[in-house]
């Protein structure tokens, strides 16, 4: 068995289709990993109650904040402070891969 979580989320998405999955739930944290095809979208959401931190770790993706967008490319790590709109768009040809960890847990 592998320490590693990110090596057992083996997803290959098709072109607009977002595959995702957990990687840790804990009382305080989860983190999940979001495998993006060419032209998928993570739409812009908020978490009133917690921080998201994406960790692009494939690809690229253009992640949008509020009414800013940049592109990151892997390795990368955007901070989404608690309320803020945040999503993520995969303008590219390739699959991109980003994790993201969600702390503390809404109702905690």
């Amino acid at each position: 068995m592998s320490l590693d979580r990110l090596a057992t989320f083996d997803a290959e998405p098709a072109a607009g289709e977002v595959i995702d999955g957990e990687l840790a739930v804990t009382d305080d944290v989860l983190v999940k990993a979001f495998a993006l095809g060419p032209d998928a979208t993570i739409d812009p959401h908020e978490h009133d109650g917690a921080t998201n931190v994406f960790h692009v770790v494939q690809g690229e993706v253009t992640v949008q904040q509020d009414d800013t967008e940049e592109t990151i490319a892997a390795p990368g790590v955007v901070l989404n402070e608690r309320g803020q709109a945040h999503g993520a768009h995969n303008h590219t040809d390739e699959v991109a891969v980003l994790t993201a960890s969600l702390c503390p847990l809404p109702g905690q």
